[in-house]
């Protein structure tokens, strides 16, 4: 039997019936654990410190505060927090402003069971998922934009194509017989290139402009 702690996940939707379709998904997977339920982005707020998860599946438009405003305050005042947008919705600016804000992945919400329990361990990992509809709108949001990643060195390219592969910094490090300190140094410098906050943005940018071959 595994001695790993299950993976605590936090429920922000302000649809009852969302969660309630939610929380029966989470009581069937052995590793991951639901600790709380919130119907707004103030509530999610208001709840994170007392819940403290690891993975919040949070929606996006819902009342007296957004999910991407509750996602942008929610990583400022816990970094360790993962959040995965689950919406409904596909907008090209959603998908951009919510990973702006520090969302590490963007799912809608036909997303399977099985693909969404991969998410939050993905996530819980350190590592980006983005529903095909997302990375098709952000395909499409500013294509006029001259590409960015000129200035990335050949070494660069290799960690962006190691992050597009889903990889996070330990493997990464381990990928190319380097230290996690290096690997870490090497995604830093890779967001500071490309302008963006987070690895989903940076992955998500990478694949816009063909920076990397995408994910075999």
């Amino acid at each position: 039997m595994s001695t790993l702690e299950p993976i605590r996940v936090m429920i922000v939707d302000d649809h009852n019936m969302v969660r309630r379709g939610l929380v029966a998904f989470l009581k069937v997977k052995a590793d991951l654990e639901l600790v709380g339920e919130a119907g707004n982005g103030q509530e999610a707020i208001d709840l994170c410190e007392q819940a403290q998860p690891d993975v919040i599946l949070m929606d996006l438009v819902m009342p007296e505060m957004d999910g991407t405003t509750a996602t942008r305050i929610i990583r400022q005042r816990w970094p360790h927090v993962q959040v995965i947008a689950l919406t409904s919705f596909q907008e090209k600016e959603l998908v951009r402003d919510v990973l702006h804000a520090g969302a590490i992945s963007y799912l809608l919400k036909n997303v399977s069971v099985d693909d969404l329990t991969e998410a939050i361990r993905a996530a819980h990992a350190g590592r980006s998922t983005l529903a095909p509809e997302a990375v098709q709108a952000l395909i499409q949001l500013d294509s006029q934009e001259p590409a960015p990643g000129e200035d990335l060195t050949p070494r660069e390219r290799e960690v962006l194509a190691l992050m597009v592969e889903g990889l996070n910094n330990p493997d990464i490090a381990e990928r190319l017989s380097v230290s996690r300190s290096t690997a870490r140094a090497h995604v830093s410098n890779i967001l500071s290139k490309l302008g963006v906050s987070n690895r989903a943005e940076a992955i998500a940018l990478a694949l816009r402009h063909h920076l990397v071959a995408g994910p075999t």
